[in-house]
């Protein structure tokens, strides 16, 4: 039984960290949401660590990785079961906070791979605490494996998770599992794949009875409607575009694009060399049937004045943050559309020369 919880508990820590090393930002942006939520309803304490928050997140997800190689290998695992202990504690009562309380709909506990409502991922962090528990109290029964290898396994996996989290900050996470991913036409994501259908819960004499179709009969008092088929929605729910002259969302999912995205105009840290290299690439379809145009969650005089000082003449729109940042994990972020779809996604470090970018719309 021993064995079984070790495989669990090692096993599910090491799947979950890395999935997060593979897009720390997410986890940062998870954080910083339990973060404002927790500045409201427990302290104001809370509110500067959304500065650090992405440190925090990096932290975590290596140490999830670590810790959960510690308790596969048997390396120092009685350490590592008193260490899991404290970080599936903070993890339950982050869960259950966001499911008691409704505040945060999803708790990223596995990133964007998998998604678990509030409950769903109470219920399995109370399994996994289960399960440390259960081998904290026969602590003294854990085996300590090879130590040597067990030493260089922990070790190795801490140092590559960091590279990797590391690396997915510089860069783009690695596997892009979000809505927006390449290749995602948003248009067609927008709309359900199939109809949809509801249910009714109506009253009549104290019984609900369900319905597959609004009752005639005016008797009956409705109590709530359900969606039968959720897996019908949209995947994509949130998409719009628009500045003061209005909604510009259709015109941005026609033609060819090339969309300069950032979360918050303020909060851009660009090197000249950067912005060097998206100036030329601005420059590259100027008078082309390709438009360019910055969005960003941003007033439009920010806007004006960003493009202004870099001598940047493009058309200029407003989107909402956390849909920016869902689509590119980057500030300022390069996507290219084509008729809706997605052609490619660039961090600001890895701005295309203009011959690839002019490839990805005539390959």
């Amino acid at each position: 039984m021993l064995f079984i919880a070790r495989l669990l508990v090692g096993g599910l820590f090491v799947f979950s960290g890395l999935i997060k090393v593979n897009d720390p930002v997410g986890t940062s942006i998870k954080m910083q949401e339990y973060f404002d939520v927790f500045a409201t309803d427990i302290s104001a304490i809370f509110a500067p660590l959304k500065a650090i928050s992405l440190p925090i997140a990096v932290a975590l997800v290596v140490l999830e990785v670590a810790l959960g190689i510690m308790i596969l290998v048997g390396w120092k695992v009685r350490t590592g079961v008193y260490l899991l202990l404290l970080m599936i504690l903070f993890f339950t009562f982050l869960t259950f906070y966001s499911a008691y309380y409704n505040k945060v709909t999803d708790c990223g506990c596995f990133g964007d791979a998998i998604k678990l409502t509030p409950w769903e991922s109470f219920y399995k962090d109370l399994v996994l605490l289960a399960l440390i528990v259960f081998m904290l109290i026969f602590r003294n029964q854990l085996p300590e494996g090879n130590t040597s290898i067990g030493k260089w396994l922990t070790i190795g996996s801490f140092a590559l998770s960091l590279l990797l989290a590391v690396l997915a900050i510089r860069n783009l996470p690695f596997i892009d599992f979000r809505a927006f991913k390449e290749g995602v036409n948003i248009s067609r994501a927008m709309q359900p794949s199939a109809t949809l259908e509801y249910s009714y819960l109506m009253r009549k004499d104290g019984e609900t009875v369900a319905f597959d179709q609004y009752p005639s009969d005016e008797s009956y008092e409705f109590v709530e409607m359900n969606l039968k088929n959720p897996e019908a929605l949209p995947k994509i729910s949130d998409f719009a575009i628009w500045n003061n002259a209005g909604d510009h969302t259709a015109e941005m999912l026609t033609g060819k694009k090339l969309l300069i995205l950032s979360h918050n105009i303020q909060k851009m840290d660009l090197a000249l060399v950067h912005m060097e290299k998206i100036s030329t690439l601005i420059n590259t379809f100027q008078g082309s049937d390709v438009q360019v145009a910055l969005v960003a969650a941003s007033s439009e005089e920010e806007m004006q004045a960003f493009l202004k000082e870099n001598g940047i003449q493009i058309g200029h729109y407003m989107a909402d943050a956390t849909v920016v940042k869902t689509i590119v994990r980057s500030n300022p972020g390069l996507v290219f559309l084509e008729e809706g779809t997605i052609l490619a996604k660039y961090h600001y470090r890895n701005t295309p020369d203009p011959q690839t970018a002019q490839s990805l719309f005539n390959p």
